[in-house]
């Protein structure tokens, strides 16, 4: 049986007052969410988005989300995302406008599926060999898609951080693009907000999370962000896939994880107003 053996940090920069990124750690899921909004509270939506996935995914103590696919476990937390979206709206008009990326990836002891949206990412390290995993949902990257500019040209872009797609209630959303991932013993996942990756080259990232235990590859990429200004969160979550014996594995609840940055403060917590049930 496969799990996941992780780290997760979060820093709030050296320009932002407040961290709207959360984030979360455990040995079937690992997640990223950056909130988008300011004054329109992007931490209450990363850490309301967040905190639904979790809650869907290790459910309920004696009603593991196992029970069902992963695609469909993961359709059923941004189901209930989107909903705690539209319930803080309603409660506080003034988050009008409020919405988060969210980047998920989710074991089910053989195989994962990544869920992902916005401009947060996801990458594989396997035998030395560094590749993005997601797609970020940004104006550049249709830009660089469909030929009207070069990749080298991202970084100076003025609109290098307009993101096309999260998660912000709308009911007729797109939802999250899913990608069945074939995990492999030894394989690294780093998934991050855009703190990192505006900050930091791939080049480096691939050299720095190769290094030792996953504390010490996130603390290291983090520190690197920070180092290179820092001007905006930046959340990295370490996972390296390993291989467990089934008896000793153990059923997962809610407590099976480390929540990182917004998600850490429950105030930040919005609730769907009724349970959201899919699949």
């Amino acid at each position: 049986m496969l799990r996941f053996s992780g780290a997760g940090f979060s820093d709030v920069g050296h320009v932002r007052d407040h961290n709207e990124d959360a984030g979360f750690v455990g040995t079937t899921l690992g997640l990223v969410a950056d909130g988008v909004g300011g004054a329109a509270a992007g931490e209450v939506a990363s850490a309301t988005v967040a905190s639904a996935v979790v809650e869907t995914v290790l459910g309920p103590a004696g009603d593991p989300g196992h029970a069902r696919t992963p695609e469909q476990v993961l359709v059923a937390g941004a189901d209930r995302a989107r909903a705690g979206i539209r319930r803080a709206i309603q409660r506080d008009l003034t988050r009008l406008g409020m919405a988060t990326t969210l980047t998920v990836l989710l074991c089910d002891g053989e195989r994962a599926v990544l869920g992902h949206v916005g401009d947060s990412r996801a990458y594989r390290l396997r035998s030395g060999v560094l590749e993005q995993l997601s797609t970020d949902h940004t104006y550049v990257a249709h830009l660089v898609e469909s030929g009207q500019l070069a990749r080298e040209a991202v970084p100076r872009h003025p609109w290098r951080n307009v993101v096309l797609r999260s998660v912000d209630g709308d009911p007729a959303d797109q939802g999250l693009d899913l990608r069945p991932v074939r995990l492999r013993a030894g394989d690294r996942y780093l998934l991050c907000s855009d703190g990192l990756t505006d900050m930091v080259v791939d080049e480096v990232i691939g050299e720095v999370l190769g290094r030792g235990h996953p504390d010490a590859a996130g603390t290291a990429l983090v520190d690197h962000a920070l180092a290179a200004g820092g001007r905006d969160n930046v959340t990295c979550v370490v996972l390296d896939v390993v291989e467990v014996d089934p008896a000793a594995a153990g059923p997962t609840g809610p407590a099976d994880g480390v929540r990182l940055g917004a998600l850490l403060d429950p105030a930040n917590v919005v609730e769907p107003s009724s349970p959201v049930r899919s699949g």
